[in-house]
């Protein structure tokens, strides 16, 4: 795991602020096969995705007394007398779990903030859980980032959604950058494909866009995993074919070859909408045809589908006038830049702030 120099120094000083931040990402071919018991059961697979400059971030700060929650995005806390004593359930149930289980210390608060769109398919709740267990490992004093992370974090999401969820997402926001991540019976490897001088030339072929219609990963998912150990034909078919791709999308990715990775991302999508009812919607369907229409040469759902955002390839020089259509059209156009760099913390000085989780 990546650190910088702050995540090497034990925290010593109980009124010092711990920041944390973590990407989100875009999935260019493979999701889905990330997802236990898909991951093992289809040996070795593979997924690729890209890690963008859209964030999760965690804020702990110094607080009275108590722990105390507070979103910034949703605009809603909560606290509690310690810990262990924070309601589940609701709208920061993930994040509540997550402080629960790093026993973050009383007179601690919690400040979150989700950059993406609320069901963007950006995964990032899996980001913010990323950054707010690194920061709670560091607030409670302890060295490097835990080579336990993702599992955790892959547990705790799970229990949140009350489904299986995958690991894709984790990585992204540990590692930054373009990445092969492949699932095996020994675990899980990072690939890097391009190195960090070669994503802002890639940036310029991709668009990126929210369809305002939020998804729910856990149920697409849990219908693709049911249809799948159901052994409905179509879908075992279909996520069979993903996993063709996906290896040769990682290879054309690395070898830049960007009209082999249109063709595999088209090929990709027309195998993913059909694995199962929910994937696509005609939002989604009608936020593709008009990047289609303005000069993108391929386009997918992000994450599990059922609404969230579409990624787009696009022609040299077309990328403005795909985002300009889209923006006519009513989608929200969103900054697609790529990011070598994963999770980053640091550490700063700070007095105690007084004030309820509704502050800021």
């Amino acid at each position: 795991m990546r650190a910088t120099a702050a995540t090497r120094r034990p925290l010593r000083r109980p009124g010092a602020i711990v920041e944390a931040a973590a990407p989100n990402r875009v999935d260019l071919a493979g999701g889905t096969l990330d997802i236990y018991p898909i991951s093992v059961l289809e040996g070795e697979v593979v997924t690729v995705n890209l890690a963008i400059r859209i964030y999760g971030r965690v804020r702990l700060e110094p607080y009275p007394a108590g722990v105390a929650l507070y979103s910034e995005d949703l605009g809603m806390g909560v606290e509690a007398p310690h810990a262990a004593a924070l309601p589940v359930g609701g709208a920061l149930d993930l994040v509540a779990r997550a402080v629960r289980y790093t026993r973050l210390p009383a007179r601690t608060r919690v400040v979150t903030r989700a950059e993406a769109p609320r069901g963007s398919g950006l995964g990032a709740s899996s980001a913010l859980l990323v950054a707010l267990l690194a920061a709670g490992e560091r607030r409670r004093g302890r060295r490097g980032i835990r080579r336990d992370l993702v599992d955790v974090a892959a547990r705790l999401e799970a229990q949140s959604i009350a489904a299986p969820t995958g690991k894709q997402d984790y990585y992204a926001a540990l590692y930054g950058g373009l990445n092969a991540i492949r699932f095996g019976v020994d675990g899980e490897r990072v690939t890097p494909l391009l190195p960090p001088r070669r994503l802002n030339g890639l940036a310029e072929h991709l668009v990126l866009a929210f369809t305002g219609e939020p998804h729910v990963s856990g149920l697409t998912n849990w219908a693709m995993i049911k249809a799948y150990l159901d052994g409905v034909v179509q879908t075992v078919r279909g996520l069979r074919a993903i996993k063709r791709i996906a290896w040769a999308m990682a290879e054309a990715l690395r070898l830049r070859d960007l009209a082999a990775a249109a063709r595999l991302m088209e090929e990709e999508w027309q195998e993913r909408r059909q694995l199962a009812e929910g994937v696509s919607t005609p939002a989604v369907e009608r936020a593709l045809e008009v990047g289609r229409l303005a000069g993108a040469t391929a386009g997918k759902v992000c994450g599990a589908g059922g609404g969230g955002c579409v990624l787009l390839l696009v022609r040299e020089g077309r990328k403005p006038a795909v985002e300009a259509a889209l923006h006519e059209a009513g989608f929200q156009v969103l900054a697609c830049r790529p990011t070598p760099h994963g999770l980053r913390l640091r550490v700063r000085r700070a007095g105690i702030r007084a004030g309820r989780p509704g502050g800021v």
